[in-house]
């Protein structure tokens, strides 16, 4: 049965090349040699029917022979994230198609043939993978076409084209392009430890940034924390308190309407708000306490 096989083999593989020289390792071909052994065979591979073992085998060799220009095209993108070898995995699938579709009737060298194709293929790889958030092929491939058009558009009408502009150019919808620049963002997401100001000797981060505090909390934290406060004050203080602060009036005008004059008013200000940051550190000593205790 092996021996029967072997013959088969053998006859499919003689059938293939109709004449042309047997390739025992393709892939330790020299690049010249490879260059000239792939011409004879993609012309050899338009005669064969495909589906057939003769076509099968022919295409296979081929593939072989010029996995030396996938792994120079992965190269190119050694120092992206993903591992080498499924980069080169995805070109050799971008080899595939430029084998089946080359003519060489057109005259045209294999490799400069198939390296667009097969750097295509890795790109297309990092653009469905990489995008920091997954969106629909459909936006990924809008950002794309958002980007050039923008840049062509920049050139000849010698600004930043709008958003009609684009929309107009690419025959689709304002909204839809909206949702492209929409998705463009998913494209890469900052580090919250990345740097806001790379040049300056002590550059922030974008968590510090996040972290901040707030001077909003502290005035609400005031104001809860005043309003039992304000409530035990007597009704003028409150009425001033009202005045100065609420309705904004100046201490002369206060005056007026109370008919006292300017530096009373200054001095009942001074005490009010005295009494009113008094209690506001008495609550708050307080409370630390309360925290204190309750965690011995």
């Amino acid at each position: 049965m092996a021996t029967a096989t072997v013959g088969r083999d053998a006859s499919t593989r003689r059938a293939a090349l109709a004449g042309l020289p047997e390739i025992d390792r393709p892939t330790r071909v020299s690049t010249d040699d490879a260059l000239t052994l792939s011409a004879a065979l993609l012309t050899r591979l338009r005669e064969l029917e495909p589906g057939t073992p003769e076509h099968a085998y022919v295409r296979n060799t081929l593939v072989e022979l010029n996995l030396s220009l996938v792994r120079f095209a992965a190269r190119r993108f050694r120092h992206r994230p993903e591992d080498i070898e499924d980069i080169v995995q995805v070109g050799t699938i971008g080899l595939i198609k430029a084998i089946d579709r080359f003519a060489p009737e057109r005259g045209i060298e294999f490799s400069a043939f198939a390296l667009p194709t097969v750097v295509g293929e890795m790109k297309r790889f990092f653009r469905d993978t990489s995008w920091a958030v997954r969106v629909p092929r459909r936006l990924q491939e809008l950002r794309i076409d958002l980007a050039r058009t923008a840049d062509a558009l920049e050139q000849s009408l010698g600004h930043r084209p709008t958003r009609a502009e684009l929309a107009e150019h690419l025959k689709v919808s304002e909204a839809e392009v909206a949702e492209g620049e929409l998705a463009a963002r998913g494209y890469t997401a900052r580090s919250l430890e990345g740097a806001l100001d790379e040049d300056s000797e002590t550059p922030r981060t974008y968590l510090r940034l996040l972290a901040a505090p707030d001077a909003s909390y502290e005035l609400i934290e005031n104001l809860a924390s005043l309003r039992p406060l304000i409530a035990r004050l007597g009704e003028r203080d409150r009425r001033i308190l009202s005045l100065r602060f609420g309705e904004e009036l100046t201490q002369a005008e206060i005056g007026e309407r109370l008919g006292l004059s300017q530096m009373h008013i200054s001095r009942l200000l001074a005490r009010i708000l005295d009494e009113l940051k008094a209690g506001l550190l008495e609550d708050r000593t307080a409370v630390r306490a309360t925290a204190a205790a309750s965690d011995g």
